[in-house]
């Protein structure tokens, strides 16, 4: 029962910018983050915005008890304020310099460029013929201390690291 609710969870809208925004939404759903006092859960875009206008629908509803906010970042100094930062394909060369600005934080980052989980992120979008699967790097979310729910590992298309 509990793993048909995660399937729907993760069930397919028509394009794939909207399939990549609600498997976004959902990671905030099925990942544990350390214990806080925060009120919202904030999906931060990196860069140039490719999937905004498919994640402004969602701003506002309670995921896990708190209020889902999404903005815009640019900079390190924006990263504390995120839970799950997603870098679009189209930032490709600068990923690595926004896996160092999250070393250490309890952040989530999640892109749909090739090879972004081999390189140290935490979950890689894959599209696959209409489809969006997708890949846990466990390693990288254990050392920022991250916990992905095991229906979610069950879900992924691979698991990178430690397995679960």
């Amino acid at each position: 029962m509990l793993l048909a609710g995660v399937t729907l969870a993760f069930a397919q809208p028509d394009s794939e910018p909207q399939l990549e925004s609600a498997y976004l939404v959902n990671f905030l759903k099925y990942v544990e983050w350390p214990t806080s006092n925060r009120s919202t859960a904030t999906i931060c875009l990196f860069g140039r915005d490719t999937l905004g206008p498919f994640l402004n629908s969602h701003e506002g509803r309670v995921i896990g008890g708190k209020e889902l906010r999404i903005r815009r970042v640019h900079s390190p100094d924006d990263m504390p304020n995120c839970q799950l930062v997603y870098i679009p394909d189209v930032e490709e060369a600068r990923i690595g310099a926004v896996l160092r600005w999250i070393q250490g934080m309890p952040i989530l980052a999640a892109s749909n460029a090739d090879g972004f989980a081999r390189a140290g992120g935490g979950i890689e979008l894959l599209r696959n013929g209409g489809r969006v699967q997708f890949i846990v790097n466990a390693d990288t979310l254990s050392r920022h201390g991250l916990n992905p729910s095991s229906q979610m590992m069950r879900l992924a298309n691979r698991v990178i690291g430690e397995e679960r």
